[in-house]
């Protein structure tokens, strides 16, 4: 069995991955496009219930909540005013067991602090361009700055955009755009009160906001601004202050706080086209793999992108340690993750399409009307604990299956 691992990547996945293979006795790297570690990136996200259960695995969960705005409970709010409903951020009628949200820089430093104490390098500013199969069982990485590295395998957490998954499905469909463009900030203003373990969402007439308030009075938010999908760098290039002039118009006309909450951002402000990705054919070719967003990129609609992650991580881990091969490794991994992912991602992709914003004064009443109706259903209902309640033990051995020949 191979025992060395570069993994390409260096968020949520990357980290994980290396931490997983380390246990099993591997020696893995990890290499970061970026120059530098980026704590900023992507603002705050969601941690759910079944990604908080695999960061206790790893003996992290304690330390990531430490810095965590626990959110059991979701509040829906009409562009009007109107309290449409809420619905449990985690398994319903178990609050206990719930989501958390926190910054995505957080989540990258609690991981990668604890690789880097295990001993396992990082090294920045490595973009990936190229993977050549090498003989003798081994697998080389080419990047941007002409170096390489060599391993017995490669592991692409290289997210959506993914280098990795270009080699092994060059035919996979693009990601989807999904009509949204998310952007998000920090806020501190003092006429808005904390929401101790909830997080609010309002149906903007011109764009969805959402937000919470910590105990100590910091403001976490974000808008979904329904937009054509842009250009290459189009994004990139709005400032800072050109996204509040655009966000402050948009939410002008919308109830308290979201204006004030927009009227008191402070610090970088940065958009990103929100896709999705499903139904790539082949999660790895040879002896490489892919995992996490580079091959089922799921809406942040879901709140479930970071712990799909970490459930891959996992599972891919428990492949490599029981599978006789890498190959049987790699098959057995998709064919117990894929269709889990996949269903996840459908999910997001239909509460992204409810957060798109219609300039159909009649389309907004009815969806107003019938909101609450569903909130009310979804606020006991069980049949979503699939998303929180996967079973995954660490103890657990995969059945494999060998594949002489590859």
């Amino acid at each position: 069995m191979s025992r060395t691992a570069l993994i390409i990547g260096s968020g949520v996945a990357g980290p994980a991955m290396a931490l997983f293979l380390r246990r099993l006795g591997w020696e893995p790297a990890v290499y970061e496009a970026a120059d530098e570690p980026d704590d900023y990136t992507g603002a705050f996200l969601n941690v759910a219930t079944n990604g908080l259960a695999v960061l206790d695995e790893l003996g992290l969960r304690d330390r990531l909540l430490s810095d965590a705005h626990p959110c059991p409970r979701m509040v829906i709010w009409s562009g009007r005013g109107k309290r449409l409903g809420e619905v449990p951020n985690g398994p319903a009628g178990e609050p206990e067991r719930a989501s958390s949200v926190l910054r995505r820089g957080w989540l990258h430093q609690v991981l990668r602090e604890e690789a880097t104490r295990q001993g396992i390098p990082f090294t920045f500013g490595a973009r990936l361009t190229s993977i050549t199969p090498l003989a003798g069982e081994a697998v080389r990485a080419t990047f941007a700055d002409g170096t390489s590295a060599e391993a017995d395998l490669l592991i692409g957490c290289d997210g959506v955009g993914s280098v990795t998954r270009e080699f092994v499905d060059p035919s996979a469909a693009r990601p989807d755009y999904t009509g949204l463009v998310g952007v998000g900030g920090f806020a501190r203003s003092a006429g808005v009160a904390p929401t101790p373990d909830t997080q609010h969402f309002v149906f903007g007439r011109r764009s969805f906001f959402g937000y919470l308030v910590r105990d100590d009075g910091e403001i976490y938010w974000f808008a979904n601004v329904t937009r054509p999908e842009p250009r290459a760098g189009e994004i990139r290039a709005l400032t800072t202050e050109s996204w509040l002039a655009e966000l402050r118009d948009l939410h002008a006309g919308d109830p308290d706080p979201v204006p004030a909450i927009l009227a008191a951002s402070s610090g970088d402000i940065r958009g990103y086209p929100v896709y999705d990705l499903k139904h790539v054919r082949q999660w790895s070719r040879g002896r490489v793999v892919a995992v996490g967003d580079a091959v089922h990129a799921t809406s942040p609609s879901a709140g479930q992108g970071a712990s799909l992650a970490l459930e891959d991580t996992m599972a891919l881990a428990q492949c490599l340690r029981d599978a006789p091969d890498h190959a049987a490794a790699f098959a057995a991994y998709q064919r117990i993750r894929q269709p889990r992912v996949e269903q996840v991602v459908e999910y997001g992709r239909a509460i992204s399409n409810r957060k798109t914003i219609s300039r159909n004064p009649l389309a907004v009443l009815a969806r107003d009307a019938v909101l609450p109706m569903f909130l009310r259903r979804a606020a006991t209902d069980r049949t979503t604990r699939w998303l929180y309640d996967h079973q995954q033990s660490w103890e657990t051995t995969v059945t494999t299956v060998a594949t002489p020949g590859r």
